[in-house]
């Protein structure tokens, strides 16, 4: 009798793929398994940020210091990496230098994302690695808010394309600050690394503030923010002292 429990090699499980992936180019699809790792800590109680200048020319990272508008004695080191051991590693060592050891840390502005592709990228590997190394280091572009956000569970749930047209009402306005080369943004997700369950993290630079906050302004209006945001913030708001030369 013939075993009627036998399984069917169509029900084998496929192999995991978590690679990230672009638009074809020429029927081959675009492929890569490299990823950039932004993190952003923020301090208090910083009488000299000069002296931190200092340290951060000695460490072999890719950084950025930032003066905390909102603080006139706080700062924002943001840390820019493929490696996340990066951040137990040399970014650790920097933060226990003696520099540090008068500040206070600002915890709640701890801001942890890594790039990644919706499936549509023309050039994937400038998206992930170079674009974003491109927008945080950009000396002409000084000034720069930080923030988190999470969408509701609802949005989850929706219907790919569904998602597509909320999404590309927000992206048309995104598009409409770059063109006019006001503001550019740096798109990380923080599923799984942000303390507070966040999902993204959103990096606007740019050569003045105002277009900035005018971009948060408009994008309350879209159908994501007003309808399908649960939380944004803490908004970390910064000027460029210092920054790694772009290679």
């Amino acid at each position: 009798m013939q075993n009627m429990t036998q399984s069917n090699p169509s029900d084998a499980p496929k192999p995991l793929d978590i690679s990230e992936k672009g638009a074809p180019v020429g029927g081959t699809p675009q492929l890569s398994e490299k990823r950039l790792f932004f993190q952003l800590q923020v301090y208090g109680q910083c009488g000299d940020p000069r002296l931190i200048v200092e340290e951060l020319k000695k460490m072999p990272i890719e950084a950025v210091l930032y003066l905390d508008v909102n603080d006139p004695q706080g700062v924002g080191i943001l840390i820019i990496t493929e490696d996340p051991n990066v951040f137990t590693q040399q970014a650790r060592c920097l933060f226990a230098s003696s520099v540090f050891s008068s500040l206070r840390h600002k915890p709640e502005f701890t801001m942890l994302g890594r790039t990644y592709s919706t499936g549509r990228e023309p050039d994937l590997e400038d998206w992930l690695l170079h674009k974003p190394r491109r927008n945080a280091l950009n000396t002409k572009w000084p000034w720069a808010v930080w923030y988190p956000l999470r969408r509701k569970p609802e949005f989850a749930l929706l219907s790919r394309e569904e998602q597509g047209k909320i999404l590309a009402e927000h992206g048309t306005i995104g598009r409409s600050y770059g063109q006019a080369g006001v503001a550019a943004d740096i798109r990380l997700a923080c599923h799984g690394l942000d303390r507070n369950d966040n999902e993204f993290v959103l990096g606007l630079v740019g050569p003045e503030l105002f277009p900035l906050s005018r971009l948060v302004q408009e994008m309350r209006k879209t159908q994501q923010t007003a309808r399908y945001m649960q939380a944004m913030g803490p908004f970390f708001v910064g000027r460029t002292l210092w920054q790694s030369p772009l290679a």
